[in-house]
């Protein structure tokens, strides 16, 4: 059963906007885009605070996938400039991914698990069973910190503290709310050689084995992922972490980046996954536009939920295999179909 973004809430007009806006958002006389020139689809017409010239969300780059709450000031107001990298030094890397291991330790590791992978290939070859992959890290310890202060970098631009695991703090859902059994229609069992694929892809990357990924800085798309090496089908890419709270608690909440983690027959139990204040690099990776076929292409992972112990887990899995230098997308509605993406490049 695939997984997407939560629930996309209904745009909000700020409460700066003219009241010349029709109840339609579909026109202002006095107020236009300075990019497109247009004034319609007022109720995704952004007005900065301190200019008060008008930006429609999905004219923005990178664009807005809803109204964000409180001030908002336009790029030109903002002075945006690339984000500062993250320092090419290993002890600051260590510190930050709070690595367990010594350089040379881990590439010893990264032999022995790379060998290991092979035998499980070509052992599932055999039986002709589609299982999942482990993820090769790239073997050049150097490139391997860079892969991870691109990540450094991305993260410490949004303010989030990184984690690789889902969180349970305090005035949230509590981790015993986390109950696959609740799943309105049942979660598919994620098999128990699976799960060990994924136990080690999350040991790799305590070791400082990250997956061969880069997050780059695109002006239109924002922080974007893409593949360092060819990655093949099947291969776990990570899973997707932050703070899990119920959705009822994040209903006005503007955050673009929620994920459907439990969605209960009882919709006061439904969970979300909040990347905002903790996660890792699948909060960088994009979705695809629904509404267009060249945008549909792009698709290269998907996103699944699964029952792991009886606790929901959500996956981002190659769907096909990927080149190296490819950026990364999956489908934000591949459940509930809820998702703005029809301004997504």
């Amino acid at each position: 059963m695939a997984a997407v973004k939560a629930r996309a809430m209904f745009l909000r007009r700020r409460t700066r906007a003219p009241k010349s806006y029709s109840e339609d958002g579909l026109g202002c006389d006095d107020v236009h885009c300075e990019r497109c020139g247009s004034g319609d689809f007022g109720s995704k017409l952004l007005l900065c605070d301190k200019c008060d010239k008008g930006y429609h969300i999905f004219c923005l780059r990178p664009i807005l996938v809803s109204v964000p709450k409180g001030s908002w000031f336009c790029p030109v107001c903002t002075n945006m400039k690339k984000p500062q990298l993250f320092p090419l030094v290993q002890t600051k890397i260590v510190d930050f991914f709070r690595i367990q291991r010594s350089p040379e330790v881990i590439e010893n590791q990264t032999q022995s698990n790379i060998k290991k992978r092979k035998r499980a290939c070509s052992l599932a070859m055999s039986k002709k069973k589609r299982k999942l992959l482990a993820y090769n890290p790239t073997e050049d310890p150097q490139r391997r910190l860079e892969q991870m202060a691109s990540l450094a970098t991305a993260l410490n631009a949004s303010g989030t503290e990184y984690s690789n695991e889902l969180t349970y703090r305090p005035g949230m859902a509590l981790r015993s709310a986390n109950c696959a059994a609740l799943e309105k229609g049942g979660m598919q069992v994620l098999p128990k050689e699976d799960i060990e694929t994924l136990n080690l892809c999350k040991r790799m990357m305590e070791k400082g084995e990250c997956p061969p990924l880069m997050v780059v800085f695109d002006p239109v798309e924002g922080f974007t992922v893409q593949a360092d090496r060819y990655i093949k089908d099947l291969t776990i890419i990570t899973e997707y972490v932050g703070d899990v709270d119920y959705l009822k608690n994040r209903e006005n909440d503007d955050g673009d980046s929620m994920m459907t983690l439990l969605h209960a027959t009882n919709p006061l139990k439904s969970l979300v996954i909040c990347p905002d204040k903790r996660s890792n690099i699948a909060r960088f990776v994009n979705g695809i536009n629904n509404f267009s076929p060249d945008g549909r292409k792009k698709q290269n992972l998907k996103c699944v939920r699964y029952d792991v112990n009886g606790e929901c887990r959500v996956l981002l899995i190659a769907n096909r295999d990927i080149r190296k230098g490819e950026r990364l997308y999956y489908d934000y509605n591949g459940y509930e179909h809820e998702y703005p993406t029809e301004h997504f490049v």
